[in-house]
């Protein structure tokens, strides 16, 4: 079992930064590749940005890549999304997901722990 806990959410303002972290419970954290997704009201919820086990490989939707960048840190049991020159769309409630195994994935359904999400709110 593992549990997922995000922090670091908050208002900014268009154009500002902001660094979201999640602190995996257990030993095992470097079993699994990470991932972040975000959901928006009245959205369904998607892929953001994706690492692998080891922390070699990432992966990135559109719409984010270039001002998003996703780490992880095996020793500490966290991995960390930091946003920058963030836009009014990227508002949403974001969330940290484990899946066991090397390698990421884009799809929801394929991640086996969720964390409870983080707010970020973007204004204009």
């Amino acid at each position: 079992q593992v549990q997922l806990v995000e922090s670091g959410g908050g208002l900014v303002q268009a154009g500002g930064s902001l660094r979201v972290s999640c602190a995996p419970s257990g030993r095992t954290f470097s079993r699994y590749a990470m991932a972040w997704f975000r959901q928006a009201p009245g959205k369904e919820r998607e892929f953001v940005a994706g690492i692998s086990r080891s922390g070699v490989f990432t992966s990135y939707a559109d719409s984010v890549k270039g001002r998003f960048t996703i780490s992880r840190d095996n020793a500490k049991n966290t991995v960390d999304l930091q946003m920058n020159s963030l836009k009014p769309e990227d508002t949403a409630v974001y969330y940290c997901a484990a899946r066991l195994g090397p390698e990421y994935a884009r799809l929801a359904p394929e991640y086996d722990y969720w964390g409870q999400g983080t707010q970020v709110t973007v204004s204009s």
